[in-house]
């Protein structure tokens, strides 16, 4: 008799939320049943429901007392996909706050922004919030600064600062700093961006204090405490921590300092320069390179991006800007 495999997971981690229940307007009632219908949802009886669909893992029930379920497998994909942004608004109408109390305690939020961009430098955030702030952000729909356009940022941003009873702190290098440092041997992104965490908690602790803090886990190791020594302070770390609304605020107020940042660069070069490190952006670097030489092409590019050794080396221009060339491309075999 073959024996049954055990399913491996994280021991820490938290089991996935199936129902989802709330109490709906008539007017939200109405949109949800229209929203349903228009994605061709296979609807169904349920004794005193106003409607009932199945969809792709998740049926959703609407009573005639107001009161809507949602349940499945994809159920918080859909709270969070569908049923907040265009039924609810932007605010969770205290889903989080049931399932995650812990987010509207007092605490710190880490994030930053910058990281997998060819243009201008990483950028760290720290806020420290407490409950009634936190919940005056949920309403004006602060989240993970990705989901985003650069506008509304940049306003968000403004919100956030002008909070009172609130700590805000970031922490950057200029482009040639960054470039000096991250150009020394042995130099590790992961490591700075720690550094950059604990310049920006430790500044923010300062001005708000907190006991823990949530991180935006971006290395499977603890390097933020290597920095940072309070052990008083709780450290958490976890990855998709934006959903934190704290860390949050802080991924908005990062990404704001990078906008800002980045609008100064393409005043300079004389059009938007794009994030990330695609074709068009690479294309842009050239331009770059052409226009300001070596030296300037420093206050504009990460120099240890395998697109910046790329653009320098078609140019013929290593001599001049000696780049370490980057490890081989990893050739993923079937």
């Amino acid at each position: 008799m073959a024996k049954r495999k055990k399913k491996i997971g994280r021991p820490d981690e938290p089991k996935k939320k199936t129902i989802y229940t709330n109490k709906l307007s008539d007017e939200q009632m109405e949109k949800l049943e229209g929203i349903c219908m228009m994605k061709d949802w296979e609807p169904y009886d349920v004794e005193y429901a106003r409607f009932a669909f199945k969809g792709n893992k998740v049926n959703v029930i609407g009573y005639n007392s107001g009161k809507l379920v949602v349940q499945g497998k994809e159920m918080e994909e859909f709270v969070l996909n569908t049923l907040e942004p265009e039924v609810l608004g932007e605010a969770r109408y205290g889903y989080d706050e049931i399932y995650h109390p812990e987010w509207f305690e007092l605490h710190a939020g880490m994030d930053e922004s910058g990281k997998g961009d060819l243009f201008g430098p990483v950028i760290t955030a720290c806020v420290v919030a407490d409950k009634p702030q936190i919940d005056e952000w949920v309403k004006e729909g602060i989240r993970d600064s990705k989901k985003i356009t650069d506008t509304r940022i940049l306003k968000l941003d403004k919100i956030i600062r002008a909070t009172k009873g609130i700590a805000v702190e970031t922490c950057f290098c200029g482009m040639r700093k960054y470039n000096e440092l991250m150009g020394k041997p042995r130099a590790n992104l992961n490591l700075l961006l720690a550094w950059q965490h604990s310049k920006s908690l430790t500044a923010a602790l300062m001005r708000k204090r907190a006991s823990w803090g949530m991180l935006d886990q971006f290395s499977k190791q603890d390097l933020v405490g290597r920095y940072f020594k309070d052990e008083s302070f709780d450290l958490r770390m976890q990855t998709k921590a934006e959903e934190d609304p704290v860390v949050a605020a802080a991924s908005v107020v990062a990404r704001a300092e990078y906008v800002r940042y980045i609008q100064g660069l393409s005043k300079r070069y004389g059009d938007t320069l794009k994030k990330g490190a695609s074709k068009e952006v690479k294309k842009q670097a050239t331009k770059i390179l052409k226009r300001f030489g070596p030296d300037g092409f420093r206050e504009f590019v990460k120099l240890h991006f395998r697109t910046a050794y790329e653009v320098v080396d078609e140019a013929g221009l290593l001599s001049e800007l000696p780049l370490k060339p980057p490890p081989e491309k990893k050739v993923w075999r079937k």
